[in-house]
């Protein structure tokens, strides 16, 4: 009895160290954490805030956030406005590139900002959309799935895989799953779905459900796809992970390290947050996915009337140019001389922030057609799964409330990037009433409008006055 009374004796006392020095590893744990976040954080070189922040300057660095409608931008925008030639390689489709290439003057890509240690910060300016992060998980969750779904052709994922490299080696190109993060999402996703419909196979299941996000013999339920380690990792807070520098596809040496302490102690996710803040109030243009109307609005006006008014100065200084200076220029010189049609194409010489608009909106109706059909072909794999707008309000409150927490730092940045978005359209709307006052006063056609209403106001009171004179001359002759 003593020695078992002792045994127990010793485990307790085992159990209480072994807590304190859990305890003190944790502690010292966080304190190296806030020692590090916090360096970093001081460390970053770009935080005061840019003095004509929103003058277009030499690169246009687009850092898309998945999910928030960047790739509509990118052909119904930029792509109107940018020719093939001034996309810095790989632009987009590949996160490894070299930016010395002459001429490289856009680049869109799902790359972070710790891209810009690369650029030429002072000469690049920088522009995002951000979406309600709540939206932004669902179509990250759908979208893995709807690309993963697509694979579902093929008997096994043995199959998948073979096919895969005979594509890669014919197209020598790349695909969603060459692209951060759904190289990630993607393949993640395509085992699980071969997964069920094996076990579907085998047992002969099939799901009842009418929720489409909580169909576990077809699809991962969303509750489990939000609380994975890899969604942890990659989806959750991802804009402003993104935006900060920090995702598991940075460039800084530090980022993996920071990105852990932060995982593992969230209120270190303060100095995250107040750094993606200040590099917001840096970019040239925020725009916002659900205010689509207003934000398409304003990168017309904000960037592409920018890249216009270049194109017109470029033309310009291609017109006054002497035929000798020319001849004389050396091969260097002509090379690294950026014409007007390098930038835009021949069809849209006279392309105006009205017709820009004009041609967007042409492009995202073509466009979201073709996403449609192709979206549809893809659940059609996973039916009765349809996910859609309605079928979201299905989903418990209790599983959003869960993606809010997981989502604080994006909950956080999204209300900031809306009290900005609203105040730099006020002022952009403002600037475009009183740009409507000048062009109506200097427009000479305006001008002749308003002389000749005021001269047929003059002659109609002048035969006013004509007609009352002459009517009171005959009340007077009658009244004598």
């Amino acid at each position: 009895m003593d020695c078992a009374l002792k045994c127990v004796a010793l485990l307790v006392l085992l159990g209480c160290a072994f807590s304190k020095i859990s305890a003190s590893l944790v502690k010292d744990d966080y304190e190296h954490c806030k020692n590090t976040v916090n360096k970093w954080a001081s460390s970053s070189p770009d935080l005061e805030v840019k003095e004509e922040k929103h003058r277009l300057r030499d690169l246009l660095f687009f850092l898309h956030v998945p999910r928030t409608g960047g790739r509509t931008y990118f052909h119904c925008f930029l792509r109107k406005l940018y020719s093939s030639s001034l996309e810095c390689p790989r632009s987009y489709d590949k996160l490894r590139f070299d930016p010395s290439k002459h001429n490289c003057r856009l680049l869109v890509t799902h790359d972070d900002y710790s891209m810009m240690s690369r650029l030429p910060m002072e000469k690049t300016s920088v522009v995002t959309i951000l979406r309600n992060p709540i939206d932004r998980v669902f179509s990250t969750y759908e979208f893995s799935i709807e690309v993963a779904a697509r694979f579902l052709v093929h008997p096994n994922l043995t199959s998948v895989a073979r096919m895969a490299g005979r594509l890669r080696s014919k197209q020598g190109g790349v695909s969603t799953l060459d692209i951060w993060p759904w190289k990630y999402l993607v393949p993640w996703m395509r085992e699980d779905l071969f997964a069920r419909r094996d076990a579907r196979e085998l047992q002969g299941l099939y799901s009842r459900s009418n929720d489409s996000y909580n169909m576990e013999d077809t699809v991962m339920p969303l509750h489990e796809y939000i609380n994975d380690p890899i969604a942890r990792d990659i989806i959750h807070n991802g804009a402003t992970f993104q935006i900060a520098g920090l995702t598991n596809n940075s460039y800084i040496a530090e980022a993996h390290e920071v990105r852990r302490c932060v995982l593992k102690h969230q209120t270190l996710g303060e100095y995250v947050l107040e750094v993606a803040k200040k590099r917001l109030d840096n970019m040239l243009y925020v725009g916002l996915t659900e205010d689509h109307r207003e934000s398409a609005t304003m990168f017309a006006n904000v960037v592409g009337a920018q890249v216009l008014l270049l194109i017109m100065s470029l033309w310009s200084a291609e017109e006054s140019s002497s035929p000798e200076y020319h001849q004389n220029s050396s091969t260097d010189q002509n090379a690294s001389k950026i014409s007007a049609a390098q930038i835009i194409n021949a069809k849209n010489e006279h392309m105006t922030v009205g017709r820009l608009m004009e041609a967007y909106e042409t492009c995202i109706s073509s466009l979201r057609r073709t996403q449609k059909q192709r979206r549809t072909a893809s659940l059609k794999r996973i039916s009765p799964a349809n996910f859609s707008k309605e079928a979201r309000l299905d989903v418990p409150e209790v599983v959003l409330q869960q993606i809010k927490s997981l989502n604080i730092l994006d909950m956080e940045l999204y209300r900031y990037a809306q009290s900005s978005f609203s105040k730099q359209h006020k002022q952009m709307m403002r600037q475009l009433k009183l740009q409507e006052k000048d062009i109506k006063f200097d427009d000479p056609y305006s001008a002749a409008s308003r002389n000749f209403l005021l001269f047929t106001i003059s002659i109609i009171l002048l035969l006013l006055f004509i007609g009352l004179f002459v009517k009171r001359r005959r009340t007077l002759k009658l009244k004598l």
